[in-house]
């Protein structure tokens, strides 16, 4: 059984009409996985409530007290815009911490069996540093995981993959001075936010950074992958990877220009099981709700048991 990390709960933090990172996002890869021919093998757990797992001292590894304190302000006032493009709502603070909890429950259920999970939350967190949250991003899941993990007996190296279209400046602003984390990143570039360039190395040498050009297909991702990524991982051996697992480089996104298709995802699933079975999924973008459901499932088909 692979576990589904979720609660309905993700879908209060609200973001308005129009906006592409919203509630239904969840609903559509919910759908999608209960509408799979190997849904039975699927294991859905309710991340820990925040109030019997206090995540605060885990955020405050990764984040300054002062933006904490200042989401949470934005929020008690019935919320507001962190920036242009992160709208925070009634709800949020409580929904944000909640996917942090989900994260760290990834990290456990990995850790436990030595066998993949997905974390199926919002807000996304990949943008966010440590000062500010940007990009739709409140809090930095992935980076808060990975010192979370880095806690746990026999994890001493963490790495995260993140295959969003776009680069997570928040993560490797966090994870690039950390000798025991590595972060790579295969994304569109010129996009948003800007940052993510090849000779960026980390103070570790612990970061690889993969500009994709917009249009980029599969002819280009898969070598990026065989020549790039996997000897980048494989030589930092990872005791857990985490996926920043994000969608929107599918070609029917609207916000990005890259042109995967749905089932190009279980390709990456299936260079990261040749690499560990210790992988922790957990999701960042993607806006096209019927292409983030398909993705998903062909992210997660190669982990299950061949019937």
């Amino acid at each position: 059984m692979l576990p589904i990390i979720y609660s309905d709960d993700f879908l209060l933090h609200e973001t308005g009409s129009f906006h592409p990172e919203k509630p239904e996002r969840l609903t559509a890869i919910r759908n999608a996985l209960k509408s799979a021919v190997w849904a039975d093998q699927l294991d859905w757990r309710s991340p820990t409530p925040i109030a019997t797992r206090p995540v605060m001292a885990q955020l405050q590894q990764v984040h300054t007290q002062r933006y904490i304190d200042g989401v949470q302000r934005l929020v008690s006032r019935g919320g507001g815009y962190i920036d242009a493009d992160t709208p925070v709502s009634a709800q949020t603070y409580d929904v944000a911490l909640l996917a942090v909890s989900a994260w760290m429950d990834g990290v456990d259920c990995v850790l436990a069996t030595d066998n993949p999970a997905f974390v199926l939350a919002r807000p996304p967190g990949h943008h966010a540093v440590s000062e500010v949250g940007m990009g739709f991003c409140i809090f930095s899941n992935a980076a808060i995981a990975a010192r979370y993990a880095l806690e746990q007996p026999g994890v001493d190296r963490v790495a995260i993959l993140d295959w969003d279209v776009h680069h997570g400046n928040g993560t490797q602003a966090i994870v690039e001075t950390h000798p025991q984390i590595a972060y790579c990143s295969l994304h569109e570039s010129p996009q948003y936010p800007g940052t993510g360039a090849e000779h960026e190395r980390g103070l570790h040498n612990n970061v690889l950074n993969v500009p994709m050009p917009p249009g980029s297909t599969m002819a280009a991702y898969e070598p990026a992958f065989s020549q790039k990524v996997m000897p980048f991982l494989t030589g930092f051996q990872p005791d857990l990877l985490i996926i920043s697992a994000g969608y929107d480089a599918n070609h029917a996104d609207p916000l990005a220009g890259i042109s995967l298709k749905p089932e190009d995802f279980g390709v990456f699933t299936r260079y990261c099981l040749a690499l560990t079975r210790r992988l922790l999924f957990g999701l960042e973008g993607g806006y096209d709700l019927d292409a983030i459901g398909r993705s998903v499932v062909a992210t997660i088909e190669p982990c299950l048991p061949l019937r």
